[in-house]
C-alpha cells in the first residue's frame, strides 16, 4: 500500500487542487490574471511599474517598481490587508497613506522608487523623464525582476522586457502597488515644497494646473521648481 506523502504540498500540485472560490480569491484572481499568465510562461519574477507626476507644472516625476511573491499570484492569495489595493487615483489620500505604510512593512515585497527632478524634465521632456524614472526604479530593485508589467503603453529604455497594460493600475495588484508608492512619494515631496513656496499652494494641488495654481503662477511668476518647458510656465515672463 502506498502511503500519502507528508509535509508541505508542492506548489505545482497545490495549484491543481480544486478550491471553492471566495470573494477574496475571486477578486485576487481577477487582479492577478496578467501576472499569472506571464508566470505560467516562466517569465517571473515580475515587477509592476507605474509613475506619478506627468501632468503637473512643478516638481519631479516619480516612478516605482514592485515585486510581489510569485505564489501570491499563482494561488490567488493576497494578504487580507491588501485586498482593496487599487489605482492610486481611485483611493482616498488616507487609503493611499495606509497602503504605502503596509507595503513598506511587508518583508515579502521588494520595491524601489525613483525620482527625476524638474530640471531633468526640462532637459529631456516629460515623456523621456518618465521613462527614465521607470527604468531607474527597475534597475535599483534589490531583487531584480525578469519582466515588468507597466501601466499604459510601451516604454523605451527599460532594463527588462515588459508588457504594457492600458489602465493596468486598476487591473493588476502589482501595478496598483507601484501606483500608490509613486503617488505618495511625490505628494510628500510636494508637501515639503509647499513649506518653501507657500504662495503657490503646492500642498493642495501638488503642482497640477488647477485654477488656483494658474492664478498664483500669474501673480508671482514661476518659482525654482516650476517646469520651464511646460507651456503655462513658459508663457510667464516674470523671473523668480
Amino acid at each position: 500500500m502506498r502511503l500519502a506523502p507528508t509535509g508541505p504540498i508542492p506548489l505545482r500540485i497545490l495549484r491543481r487542487l480544486p478550491r471553492m472560490p471566495t470573494p477574496k480569491t475571486m477578486k485576487a484572481a481577477n487582479r492577478f490574471s496578467h501576472e499569472r499568465r506571464l508566470l505560467d510562461q516562466g517569465m517571473g519574477p515580475l515587477a509592476g511599474v507605474d509613475e506619478a507626476g506627468r501632468g503637473p507644472l512643478a516638481g519631479p516625476v516619480t516612478a516605482a517598481a514592485v515585486v510581489f511573491p510569485c505564489d501570491w499570484a499563482l494561488t490567488d492569495d493576497l494578504p487580507e490587508s491588501l485586498l482593496e489595493l487599487n489605482d492610486s487615483k481611485q483611493l482616498s489620500e488616507r487609503a493611499r497613506e495606509r497602503f504605502f505604510d503596509l507595503l513598506h512593512k511587508m518583508p515579502e515585497i521588494t520595491f524601489a522608487i525613483a525620482v527625476v527632478s524638474h530640471e531633468l524634465i526640462d532637459q529631456l521632456n516629460i515623456l523621456n523623464a518618465t521613462h527614465l524614472a521607470m527604468a531607474e526604479a527597475l534597475r535599483t530593485l534589490k531583487n531584480p525582476a525578469a519582466h515588468a508589467l507597466v501601466d499604459g503603453v510601451a516604454v523605451r529604455g527599460l532594463p527588462v522586457p515588459h508588457t504594457p497594460i492600458v489602465k493596468g493600475d486598476s487591473q493588476s495588484y502589482s501595478i496598483a502597488a507601484a501606483s500608490v508608492l509613486a503617488k505618495v512619494t511625490r505628494d510628500r515631496i510636494m508637501l515639503q515644497y509647499d513649506k518653501q513656496y507657500p504662495e503657490y499652494g503646492f500642498g493642495e494641488h501638488k503642482g497640477y494646473p488647477t485654477k488656483a495654481h494658474l492664478m498664483a503662477l500669474s501673480r508671482h511668476g514661476p518659482c525654482p521648481i516650476h517646469r520651464r518647458s511646460f507651456a503655462p510656465v513658459r508663457s510667464q515672463q516674470l523671473e523668480f
